[in-house]
């Protein structure tokens, strides 16, 4: 196994000495302030309330008012190669070959740059270096993934060490290297241990096209929210041209699966509800699929959605006890401010309030609960137009709320705002 190149990161709560003046790029913070009275409800379930004025120094600052630096991070590459970091959460806690504080990565494309083809998840280190954590194959106990493997953004660690990453498998179009919609297959969520070993190989039910995911658990029960991209979009192109975006169809989910933790066991799978469906969905010559992707799960239990399709953010009320699918199609919509541009990555602020990061311009979006754009800042400014070369995915909050940890899957890089 071969490290990756390393570059070492500063301690995003101190000043970024021992780096290279270059490689700190300042970003410009926007506040935006909101007028009048917000309220978002429905059958008596008040999501938020907020009364602004035309003062932005009213409001309160946010979280991203406190960085103001984006560091270039280590590459996400690999000893096979592979490209496309999509997703990332920090570890809570040491055991077996997961260090506490390390940051896993999930990649998308194999070293050809074909997606839906990566087999890897990788480990930065607290001291910034990086380490292949697992390459995955189709040798499961419990059987293989439907289509094959081609990791996503769909990437948590639950209690015990037991790290679970999405699969949205592809075969790869001839010398182009895209990914082929015809050829996706459902895909699984894949259970490693800590050593970064597969043990389970979750399939079939309401899983199909696992694009990202969010967890949380209470003792011996873990609770993973789980967007699918993959409801009928394949079945909507058969007379779409081949290099044009697909025909949109309002087949996307929210899946919430139940997972029993059991001293000395393998996780289990114990039940899956379908929380929220008719979210927009399409296949896509650039992105292979477009759908609900960012999920974060709020203090009251409210599940927040990136609407990727619809440059939206939505929620799910009560996502994390209901029985019953949410009745409003593609949930209540929290915001659909103009800065929302292809948002994809999603976290929840240490303040309650979501971040998400754009495809299509570059940016960070603070969001409040009730909808008000608090802040925003340029992560990545390359491409044309700048930011718009659909770059960044995966977030996670660095551990004591130092930063932003992001992924750059145009330099394969996982670098932070702080």
């Amino acid at each position: 196994m071969r490290e990756s190149p390393v570059r070492h990161v500063p301690d995003p709560g101190t000043s970024p000495s021992g780096v290279p003046a270059p490689t700190v790029r300042k970003r410009r913070l926007t506040r935006r302030a909101a007028l009048g009275l917000t309220v978002v409800s429905l059958a008596g379930t008040t999501l938020g309330v907020a009364i602004t004025t035309d003062n932005a120094q009213a409001d309160p600052p946010g979280f991203l008012a406190h960085f103001s630096n984006v560091v270039p991070g280590p590459s996400t590459v690999p000893a096979n190669g592979d490209v496309n970091p999509y997703g990332i959460v920090v570890v809570p806690q040491s055991t077996g070959d997961l260090v506490q504080g390390g940051v896993l990565v999930s990649n998308f494309n194999d070293s050809a740059n074909a997606q839906g083809t990566g087999t890897t998840v990788v480990q930065e280190m607290p001291d910034g270096t990086v380490t292949q954590f697992a390459r995955i194959d189709q040798a499961s106990p419990s059987g293989p993934c439907p289509g094959g493997i081609g990791l996503t953004t769909a990437l948590s660690v639950l209690p015990g060490g037991w790290v679970v990453v999405g699969s949205l498998p592809t075969t790869a179009n001839g010398p182009t290297n895209v990914g082929t919609p015809q050829g996706i297959g459902a895909g699984c969520l894949l259970v490693l241990n800590s050593m970064g070993q597969l043990v389970e190989t979750w399939a079939g039910g309401a899983i199909n096209g696992p694009w990202d995911m969010t967890a949380t658990s209470f003792g011996n029960t873990a609770y993973l929210f789980v967007t699918n991209v993959l409801n009928g979009t394949v079945a909507a192109d058969n007379e779409v041209p081949s290099g044009q975006p697909g025909n949109v169809v309002p087949g996307g989910t929210v899946l919430r699966i139940k997972v029993g933790l059991f001293h000395g066991q393998n996780p289990v799978m114990e039940s899956q509800t379908v929380v929220a469906s008719g979210f927009a969905e399409r296949t896509d010559p650039a992105a292979l699929v477009v759908g609900p992707t960012g999920v974060a799960l709020g203090w009251n239990g409210t599940l927040y959605v990136a609407d990727s399709v619809n440059n939206r953010i939505a929620a799910v009320p009560n996502a994390l006890f209901r029985h019953d699918t949410f009745g409003v199609p593609g949930g209540i919509t929290v915001s659909k401010a103009s800065v929302l541009d292809d948002p994809l990555g999603m976290v929840l602020a240490p303040n309650g309030n979501v971040f998400t990061v754009n495809g299509n311009n570059g940016l960070i979006v603070e969001t409040s609960p009730w909808g008000q754009t608090v802040n925003t800042a340029t992560l990545d400014d390359s491409g044309a137009p700048p930011g718009g070369a659909g770059d960044l995915f995966g977030l996670a909050l660095v551990p004591g709320d130092r930063g932003i940890w992001f992924v750059d899957d145009g330099t394969n890089t996982l670098d932070v705002f702080f």
